[in-house]
């Protein structure tokens, strides 16, 4: 089952989705870096709180992109539509936000990374779970 899934998205009818989404999320994940970066060592803020303004402020990108792009034939329209679906991702990826920062509290506290450098593995971990649900939810 795991193997069959992890096929689909590498050629089956899901990979050029699965393609898109990655694109869209490296390209909202250096923007959330540079937000984090901003946050944290501009102005001062504490590395959780920063990565957290800058988590909510990416997910309100990345529905964009995602909804433009990656799901476009199954794209949200209309402003009800559009706007309910920027509420479902909102809650897709509040839920892995905990995963998220629980990643990125780990490395720093425990591993001893900076933020910017836990914050990679945070996001790409907290990714793919972010997928599954926003293609069966969000965009379902």
């Amino acid at each position: 089952m795991l193997r069959a899934t992890l096929r689909s998205f590498a050629s089956g009818p899901l990979a050029v989705q699965m393609r898109r989404f990655v694109a869209v999320g490296a390209f909202t994940a250096g923007i959330q870096m540079g937000l984090l970066w901003l946050f944290e060592d501009v102005a001062g803020l504490n590395y959780l709180i920063a990565a957290t303004i800058a988590i909510e402020i990416t997910i309100l990108l990345s529905y964009v992109f995602n909804n433009a792009w990656t799901f476009r034939a199954r794209q949200n329209t209309g402003v009800s539509e559009y706007f309910r679906g920027m509420l479902k991702t909102n809650l897709v990826r509040g839920t892995a936000w905990p995963i998220q920062i629980g990643v990125l509290y780990a490395l720093v506290e425990w591993g001893g990374l900076t933020a910017l450098v836990a914050n990679v593995p945070a996001i790409l971990i907290s990714g793919l779970y972010r997928f599954v649900l926003d293609y069966r939810w969000t965009w379902g």
